[in-house]
């Protein structure tokens, strides 16, 4: 999967709900000898947590809720991930831990988004994503750089749907 967006193409039938994206995600995942983790619904489409063999996520993957197809998430999946991403040959040794990382997302969220807090965070090949939340829902996320601190505010899930929605 190094360096690859697509992870399994399209069948042209629409993905209607979370038991579905966890089977299109079990399918695309299998080759590179990952499942899937936590699955999350958004207006724009499904996001998967991948997971290998320890438990550990080395990357994310979007589902295009009309056609199926499972793709790596753009911009810190894509990017920055030193293991399925444009990085994947190496990359910079971290800097910034899960600490920081948060520390680091708070004044983002002070400076450019008062409101949300900050829900879970998880660990990924060179990037941390991280849950924002308004009460008890989600309402977008988040990632760091470990390099570098960089923050890549994720604007293209939309609106999260709760689980059964």
């Amino acid at each position: 999967m190094t360096g690859h967006d697509t992870w399994l193409t399209g069948n042209g039938v629409a993905v209607s709900g979370i038991p579905v994206a966890r089977a299109r995600a079990t399918i695309a995942a299998a080759p590179a000898g990952l499942r899937p983790g936590e699955v999350m619904r958004f207006d724009n489409g499904f996001h998967v947590e991948l997971k290998d063999s320890a438990a550990k996520p080395p990357t994310e993957v979007i589902f295009d809720p009309r056609t199926g197809a499972v793709t790596t998430e753009p911009g810190p999946a894509m990017m920055w991930n030193t293991r399925f991403g444009m990085r994947a040959r190496g990359g910079e040794a971290g800097a910034v831990d899960a600490t920081q990382a948060q520390d680091i997302a708070m004044a983002w969220l002070a400076y450019n988004q008062a409101g949300p807090t900050i829900g879970s965070i998880e660990a990924y090949p060179d990037y941390f994503t991280l849950d924002l939340q308004r009460g008890d829902t989600v309402s977008g996320m988040l990632s760091i750089s470990v390099s570098t601190g960089v923050v890549w505010y994720q604007t293209w899930h939309g609106a999260f749907i709760p689980m059964g929605g």
